[in-house]
This record gives structure tokens, C-alpha cells and sequence, in this order.
């Protein structure tokens, strides 16, 4: 018998199909068949149609009439959006999480950052630097808020992976110890404005992968 915590097997679906179009495993384009789907996790079309609606509504895959979904396109005028996003509603969140951040968040946080300076590919920098933004921002309990930025950092995510899938380099992260250090302090305007201009940059740099989608230039976001 299943546990009452457990996935639904729609929303799993969802989490590993959003995973295979973010690493570019599913390239843009690609058709989402129903059937291929649900054969390969044992199910009906019905939780494979919710699974699409969801990627659907994080942007990661688009219906068109009378043909099913498919992966969507992505461009540089769609990163600058959300980047922009991001800027605006990270910042939001983070100005109602300081006052509920524990010295526990703060440093989990830090540890964190560290895993990321350390990673030694795209994918666990990626997932260091996510969970960093998900620590610090969670308890500005608003989950409706937490919820579209998730999605805004699948997108960022996705266009990350398309410009640095190989070459990657190490890297420490000035920016998050940057916030950490301001949060400790009470300086919470200036950890807003730190966070802000960190996920909203958008540098000019091509990517030096022979594997990078050549439509993408810009330097990492956060």
C-alpha cells in the first residue's frame, strides 16, 4: 500500500519529463506522445495529460491544436524575460523570508554554496544553486510566489544546460556569499538588491561549447 505522502504519479511524471527538456535530453521540438508516455510509466493517458499541462504551464512544452505537445523553442529575448522576472519576484520573496531565516538556513545556505563552488559539471552546479535560492527563499511563505518562481528557474535552468552542457569550469560564487553576509547582518535592502542583480544579468559572453545552442549568449544566471 502506498504511503499517504506519496507522489502522485502525475506530478512524477511531470518532474522527470521537466527534467529530460531542462538537460536537453528532450530537444526542442520534440513531440510528447501520449502513448509512449504512459507505456513507460504504467499508466493511463489521464495522468500523462495532466503531467503535460503542467509542463505546459511552466513553459517547457506547448499544445498545438489537433497535434498534441510538443517541447517548446526557446530564445534570448525569452531569457532576458525571465531573467527580469526572476530580479523582480526573487527579491519580493527574499524581503518577506529575512525576518523568519534562521542561523540553521543561513548556514545549510552557505554549505550549499560551497557544494556549488566545488561541482565539477553544469548539472550538480545547477542543483547547488537552486537549492541555495529555494533555502533562502522559502520562508517567505507565499507558496503561490514560490511556485512561479520555481518555474522561472526550470526556464533558467533549461537555457543554462543548452549553453554550458560541456566545458564546464568551477566557479566560486562571490554573489551568494554577498547575500549571505548582508542577511547576517540585518541588511536585508541590500541582500534584495544583491539577489536581484545577480539572477537579472545579462552578460554578453558566448558560450564556448561546441555543444551550446549558438541562438544563446549570456553569462550564467543565478
Amino acid at each position: 500500500m502506498g504511503s499517504a505522502t506519496e507522489e502522485p504519479i502525475s506530478d512524477r511524471i511531470a518532474r522527470i519529463l521537466a527534467d529530460r527538456i531542462i538537460s536537453g535530453e528532450l530537444q526542442p521540438g520534440v513531440r510528447l506522445r501520449q502513448d509512449h508516455v504512459a507505456s513507460e510509466f504504467g499508466t493511463s493517458h489521464v495522468p500523462v495529460r495532466e503531467a503535460f499541462r503542467a509542463l505546459q504551464t511552466q513553459g517547457l512544452a506547448e499544445n498545438e491544436p489537433w497535434r498534441g505537445f510538443r517541447v517548446t523553442d526557446f530564445d534570448v529575448a525569452e531569457l532576458r524575460e525571465v531573467a527580469e522576472m526572476r530580479a523582480s519576484l526573487e527579491s519580493l520573496a527574499l524581503r518577506h523570508a529575512a525576518p523568519n531565516l534562521t542561523r540553521a538556513i543561513l548556514e545549510e545556505a552557505e554549505e550549499v554554496t560551497r557544494h556549488g563552488d566545488r561541482a565539477g559539471n553544469v548539472r550538480d552546479w545547477e542543483a547547488a544553486n537552486r537549492r541555495f535560492h529555494r533555502l533562502i527563499l522559502t520562508p517567505c511563505r507565499m507558496p503561490r510566489l514560490l511556485r512561479t518562481i520555481d518555474d522561472l528557474q526550470a526556464a533558467s535552468a533549461r537555457f543554462l544546460f543548452a549553453a554550458w552542457r560541456s566545458d564546464w569550469e568551477a566557479r566560486t560564487d562571490h554573489d551568494h556569499r554577498a547575500i549571505l553576509d548582508a542577511l547576517r547582518k540585518g541588511q536585508t535592502e541590500f541582500a534584495c538588491t544583491t539577489l536581484a542583480r545577480h539572477v537579472g544579468w545579462i552578460g554578453k559572453r558566448k558560450p564556448t561549447s561546441k555543444n551550446a545552442d549558438p541562438r544563446v549568449t549570456y553569462e550564467i544566471p543565478g
